[in-house]
């Protein structure tokens, strides 16, 4: 998640003080990944200096005078392009998975042996997922089944490779 749209988002919704983003992202988003406080105004921070973002007056609080923040035309433009682009399926070809098959061949280890203890860290990610959907809210549920249906192509994968491992020690060691 891109903290910088993120907070457009919530910007176009209604202006919010930045403690006010923190806990709508950490809420609706962050899901076991809260955004740090420094994070929240450095990103609004730059967002004003760009232009996407205006910043109120100091408003005097029960701490710090606090500042509340609005989305501009320039920055709703920017959250709209941002929804409209679609996220590329997988940027990277060459994942963790894949490399250390590939390395394990290549040094002469065994990749039949990684590929069984990722098996069972996968699996037991499933179980973990799978168990924590029963009593979750919705949102909770859609990024596990995000989350499982990730892992169960990982799983699908390893099951591919470790069919044709020896093949592809034959065409690395030729």
């Amino acid at each position: 998640m891109s903290v910088p749209f993120a907070l457009l988002g919530l910007l176009e919704r209604e202006p919010s003080y930045g403690y006010e983003l923190k806990q709508e992202y950490d809420s609706h988003l962050g899901r076991g990944r809260p955004v740090q406080f420094g994070q929240v105004y450095q990103t609004l921070g730059r967002l004003a200096r760009d232009g996407k973002v205006s910043v109120g007056v100091a408003e005097p609080g029960a701490g710090p005078n606090r500042k509340r923040y609005s989305i501009t035309s320039l920055g709703v433009g920017e959250f709209e392009r941002w929804l409209a682009t679609p996220v590329a399926p997988e940027p990277h070809l060459q994942t963790e998975l894949f490399m250390k098959v590939v390395l394990a061949i290549l040094v002469g280890r065994s990749a039949q042996k990684y590929l069984d203890l990722q098996r069972s860290a996968h699996l037991k990610r499933i179980r973990e997922l799978t168990a924590g959907k029963r009593s979750a809210s919705l949102i909770d549920r859609l990024l596990a089944d995000h989350a499982l249906f990730r892992v169960e192509a990982d799983l699908r994968w390893i099951d591919l490779t470790e069919a044709r491992l020896d093949t592809l020690a034959q065409e690395l060691h030729r």
